[in-house]
């Protein structure tokens, strides 16, 4: 390595351990917390006999925006777990993410953390912590939540994943999102079931990282992350893993080639999304400008992935204003409103409705 490169590189360090964007977790009062727990967080959902058979008429690889704000909007959504990356003030990108999807048609309530009203989980918080607050709210919504991570907040999605994947003999604790304590239990009832299941081998529907690797691999934090970043447990149903190239702190080899995608461990189903390398590696979550334009939400309420494992997207049609970042809105948003209608279904087809229910 030249002096030159090297002098970079420690330079990057230097900027990546300094500033960090981080919370300080202040819990709320016991009595304060079960109140929200019993009013806010807790679901019985008992959709009128219409309600239900349009949701378990959608089609989730083809949601339109009538259909979001028709029929999903009035329907629980499955929690969001945003991560944000580590230098500040790059959780305010993923901020910006958060009310792009609001502006899309998504609850806030699910993209909420309702004890303090954050919108973002930090990626220096714990991997054991976000798991066990995962496993909390699926027991009470009913809904498995998904996780987008951005930067080092992608890799500590894998390595949430690679913490449900278990081993059996792990334990991973319930945490409270309201406390913000670790609960002494590491079981929780299944929603769908009613038994009681551990949080190690809880699987997710959807989880998604952009922008994980590069120069992030050599942060102390993520050290048990470097050799097995890229493999994807079956924790997830469906990882979208996206990279983009001419990127030193996300990116693998300066973001060029196989190194940047993700790959199933076993039977995941693993998609690899080139962003253009136009893209800044800390703005890529700062979305919320795409709502601006209407002809910008619809192309992205109407955007198709491919099958292909590896995709590289490029839109044909020029926009009518600001549409940068739009292939990784629109990329995300499509497995979000999937995945939001195949959680309901799920729910649904779980509990039958009662006979002579009107």
């Amino acid at each position: 390595m030249s002096l030159k490169t090297s002098a970079l590189c420690l330079l990057c360090l230097a900027l990546l351990s300094s500033g960090c964007a981080t919370y300080s977790r202040k819990g709320l009062e016991p009595a304060v917390a079960t109140q929200i727990e019993k009013t806010s967080i807790r679901r019985n959902f008992a959709p009128s006999d219409e309600l239900r058979r349009q949701i378990l008429a959608l089609n989730p690889e083809h949601v339109t925006d009538k259909e979001v704000r028709g029929v999903l909007g009035r329907a629980p959504a499955p929690r969001i777990i945003n991560i944000h990356g580590g230098i500040y003030p790059v959780h305010r990108r993923m901020i910006s993410f958060s009310e792009f999807l609001m502006g899309m048609g998504y609850p806030g309530t699910s993209i909420t953390n309702p004890g303090d009203g954050t919108y973002t989980f930090s990626c220096y918080e714990s991997s054991d912590m976000i798991a066990g607050v995962i496993a909390w709210y699926y027991e009470r919504e009913g809904l498995r939540p998904m996780i987008i991570g951005h930067s080092q907040g992608g890799m500590q999605a894998v390595k949430v994943l690679d913490k449900l994947a278990g081993p059996p003999s792990r334990k991973l604790h319930l945490w409270n999102p309201l406390t913000w304590q670790e609960e002494q239990s590491c079981e929780f009832v299944d929603p769908l079931t009613g038994k009681p299941r551990p949080v190690v081998g809880l699987q997710l529907p959807y989880v998604s990282s952009v922008g994980a690797g590069g120069l992030t691999r050599l942060l102390p934090n993520q050290w048990d992350m470097c050799n097995k970043l890229r493999d994807v447990p079956d924790s997830v149903e469906e990882f979208t893993g996206f990279y983009k190239g001419k990127d030193l702190l996300g990116g693998d080899y300066l973001g060029y080639g196989s190194a940047n995608c993700f790959h199933a461990t076993d039977k995941a189903i693993v998609r690899n999304v080139c962003l253009p390398s136009s893209y800044k590696h800390g703005a890529i979550p700062d979305t919320r400008h795409l709502l601006k334009s209407q002809q910008i939400m619809d192309w992205i309420n109407d955007y198709r992935p491919t099958n292909k494992p590896l995709d590289t997207p490029r839109p044909e049609l020029k926009f009518d204003a600001d549409s940068d970042h739009i292939l990784w809105a629109a990329d995300v948003w499509y497995s979000i409103k999937k995945h939001w209608v195949l959680e309901l279904q799920r729910l649904l087809r779980a509990s039958p409705p009662r006979e002579g229910k009107s």
